[in-house]
């Protein structure tokens, strides 16, 4: 609902506004489901598009907690006497950050991949 002052009009038209609202969504489903078509039709790299999609996208998740993994095992921590808890990492940062740079890798490889198919595949309608 569009409120306007008494007396007033609105700018523009309100059912010309939710028609072009409704239009819009509809156009967007079309083209949602000609994408989702799109990426589980084409295959590049052995995989659809879609799986490859889901595995850079998990991959991405996995690289944030090796990062925040690297970061936490990166940290030390200061006793200000000789009595106080000793604090220590039972991760090396090292060994943790090798593996953040290769699952880096692995994501840079999957976006390339992804992004060459998308320039070269035809949306299927």
């Amino acid at each position: 609902m569009i409120l306007v002052q008494e007396g007033e009009e609105p700018a523009e038209d309100p059912v010309l506004l939710l028609a072009e609202l409704n239009a819009s969504v509809d156009r967007l489903e079309k083209l949602m489901a000609a994408i989702n078509l799109t990426n589980g039709c084409t295959k590049a790299g052995g995989m659809t598009l879609t799986e490859l999609i889901a595995k850079k996208d998990t991959l991405l998740l996995k690289l944030s907690a090796y990062r925040d993994l690297v970061y936490s095992a990166g940290q030390s921590t200061n006793r200000a006497r000789g009595t106080e808890i000793k604090v220590k990492a039972t991760l090396k940062a090292s060994d943790l950050q090798r593996e953040a740079d290769q699952i880096s890798k692995e994501v840079r490889q999957l976006d390339t991949l992804l992004q060459e198919t998308n320039w070269s595949t035809t949306l299927m309608e």
